[in-house]
């Protein structure tokens, strides 16, 4: 016999105050929803972090009562929990923009209808029932949203006070659950991602169990304000976004020495750690993709070359602009894909979104021995994907980007210890750049995937396996793995406590069965490798975008575009800071020289707005002495300090970190 939670609770008198749902094999279960009484039963409290999606969740339901209350025939769509907070989408009649005033508005409202002490109150109704109320009220997106539910599932009504949304919950039990809630800015967004689709306007939210966890978010995000890529970029003269090419960015040269330092760093490793790099092409036939299956399962993330004598066959041959697409890699739009999906024309082609199918390519381009296992194949080449223009931001989610990529291929027997030797090798980097706080979740088989299920046990076992070994906890993230294999993902916290997921690794058995890769066996016998896809930095533009953030522009000796600021402090001096910059480039540092006529002290504010961890003053002390007056970034004011030892404390700063 089916029963709510709430009523199971008070039978055993677990029922306490600050009770907002219940766990049941893993699953949040809400208090309204009935269940089949489970022999486990675990409460989770207001002040636990599962807690807050359910929360955040609520608070979107009354954000839109708010709205619909202020704004009347304003539409509702959707409302889920999202990282830090939550948002809903409105269709205004009006088509006007939110603006703050109206955001504050809405919050004053919201603080009302919690006031109100309002149960949320589960309902499930038949299809007509569900449909026949909402067009009663107009809401003609949830129309679309009660069709897009399956056959046979619940179709549930979730109401607080007078408002009622179709929702499949969970909820708190009363909106007195709901005390420190932040609305924080507003967006447009159209109706499911699409660009064909109308227009929303979302607005974005934020809430806590409480006000001071709320004060205490509120103050990380002042903080992450002042640390922004975005900002920091433009004010240390890192990288650029030009609308002539949308999400990529152009990196300037200080920007592309840290990046292409990284890369340096990453490739020491390397040669350490028995990885071949190699070099791939940037454009497949179509043929690739279908046989990787990523042309089935990734397309709509994919951008599409066509020739330009094929430019009167192709669906959408025009970009939003009406220029003609020629050789121009675009991305095929919703329409343009359903044609393509089944298409035959051989002039289709996928601009490279990943590395792995050109490196099954290579592995399988000639006969391979056991002997030659592992083959840990690297490459830093660079990959093209069609992210929607309202989730691209900044550096962290961009349309082109490389990342530390590589594959290994190994036998069965070889792949717990080159599982461990990468957990090593990822903890020595990440300890280097001094991210300490790294939880790990183990992503595991998606509905749309590749492989059999014997396949997918074997892989999430392996990568569990390993983690066991090493006495690493994790937490399992159901379904949100890659189509073809399970995967750890490595989410790392910044300075400011938010966590970034950045390396990974995934263990696949489907890309050498589709792509029938095999190696010889000290038996004789033809035998299949298994695949581990796996990056340390991930994206290099989406690490660079998170370790900005993570120093505020301030990198350390090693990573600094420059390590060292002579200022002059007259005219007279110029010649020996320029003296000894080239004997201190001579020797591998890097010098910059401000002899400008501006003052002392407005050369330090603008070596200092660089973030350079070294100042040198040169004065008429130091021309005598031959030395440097030394300010560092870290430990302040270091007095003059002789040339030699100068150059010899850089130097050593500036190696790169030991692993």
């Amino acid at each position: 016999m089916r029963i709510a939670p709430k009523e199971l609770l008070a039978q055993r008198g677990q029922l306490d105050k600050d009770v907002v749902a219940v766990l049941v094999d893993g699953k949040i279960v809400d208090l309204h929803t009935p269940i089949e009484p489970p022999a486990k039963m675990d409460v989770l409290r207001q002040d636990s972090a599962k807690a807050l999606e359910i929360i955040r969740h609520s608070t979107a339901h009354v954000m839109a009562d708010a709205v619909q209350k202020l704004f009347p025939g304003t539409q509702v769509t959707i409302g889920p929990a999202i990282d830090n907070g939550f948002f809903y989408d409105f269709a205004r009649p009006d088509h006007k923009p939110f603006n703050d005033a109206d955001l504050a508005q809405i919050e004053a409202k919201m603080g009302e209808i919690i006031a109100g002490n309002h149960d949320f109150r589960r309902e499930v109704v038949s299809r007509d029932e569900a449909k026949k109320l909402f067009q009663s009220m107009g809401e003609t997106f949830k129309l679309e949203i009660i069709d897009a539910i399956p056959e046979g599932d619940d179709i549930s009504l979730y109401r607080h006070g007078d408002w009622v949304d179709v929702c499949r919950g969970p909820h708190v039990p009363n909106t007195r659950f709901l005390q420190g809630v932040k609305l924080t800015s507003v967006a447009g967004a159209y109706w499911r991602g699409q660009e064909s689709n109308p227009m929303l306007q979302r607005i974005y939210g934020t809430a806590f169990p409480s006000k001071k966890a709320l004060d205490a978010y509120l103050k990380q995000l002042e903080e992450a304000k002042a640390r922004d890529h975005r900002k920091l970029g433009k004010e240390l003269d890192l990288f650029m976004m030009s609308d002539l090419a949308p999400a990529s960015p152009f990196f300037l040269p200080r920007g592309a020495f840290v990046y292409n330092t990284l890369v340096d760093f990453v490739r020491k490793q390397y040669q350490r750690r028995g990885y071949r790099e190699v070099i791939t092409p940037q454009i497949f036939d179509k043929a690739l993709w279908e046989r990787s299956g990523h042309w089935e399962n990734y397309r709509e993330n994919m951008f599409m070359s066509f020739g330009a004598d094929a430019l009167e066959e192709v669906p959408e041959g025009r970009t939003a602009r009406g220029t003609p697409l020629g050789e121009v890699f675009v991305s095929a739009g919703d329409k343009a894909k359903e044609k393509l999906a089944g298409s035959s024309l051989d002039y289709v082609c996928g601009c490279k979104a990943m590395n792995c199918p050109s490196h099954c390519v290579i592995f399988g381009a000639q006969r391979r021995s056991y002997r030659e296992l592992p083959l840990r194949i690297a490459d830093f080449g660079r990959l093209h994907r069609y992210e929607r223009s309202g989730v691209t931001h900044g550096l962290t989610r961009v349309r082109t980007f490389s990342q530390d990529d590589g594959h290994i291929f190994c036998t069965p027997e070889q792949m717990q210890d080159e599982i461990a030797k990468f957990m090593d090798f990822f903890y020595a980097v990440y300890k280097a750049l001094a991210f300490d706080k790294i939880e790990i979740r183990l992503a595991t088989r998606p509905e749309k995937r590749l492989g059999t299920d014997e396949m997918w046990d074997k892989s999430e076992a392996a990568l569990a396996k390993g983690l066991e070994a090493r006495g690493l906890p994790y937490v399992i993230s159901e379904g949100e793995g890659a189509f073809y294999g399970p995967k750890l993902e490595f989410h790392i916290t910044d300075a400011i406590g938010r966590p970034w997921q950045l390396g990974t690794i995934q263990v696949d058995y489907n890309l050498p069965e589709r792509f029938e890769l095999e190696y010889i066996g000290a038996d004789n016998a033809a035998h299949r490798p298994v695949m581990l896809h796996r990056a340390i930095l991930g994206s290099l533009e989406r690490f660079l975008g998170v370790y900005i953030e993570h120093v505020a522009g301030a990198f350390p000796v090693w990573l600094a575009p420059e390590q060292l600021a002579l200022l002059t402090v007259a005219d007279r001096h110029n010649d020996y800071a320029h003296e000894i910059r080239a004997e201190m480039e001579a020797k591998g540092i890097r010098v910059i020289v401000d002899d400008s006529n501006e003052k002392l002290g407005g050369k330090i504010r603008a070596a200092r707005n660089l973030r350079i961890p070294y100042l040198g003053v040169v004065g008429d002390k130091e021309v005598e002495a031959r030395a440097v007056a030394l300010r560092s970034r870290i430990d302040g004011e270091l007095g003059s300090i002789p040339l030699a030892d100068v150059i010899a404390r850089i130097s050593k700063e500036g190696e790169f970190p030991t692993l």
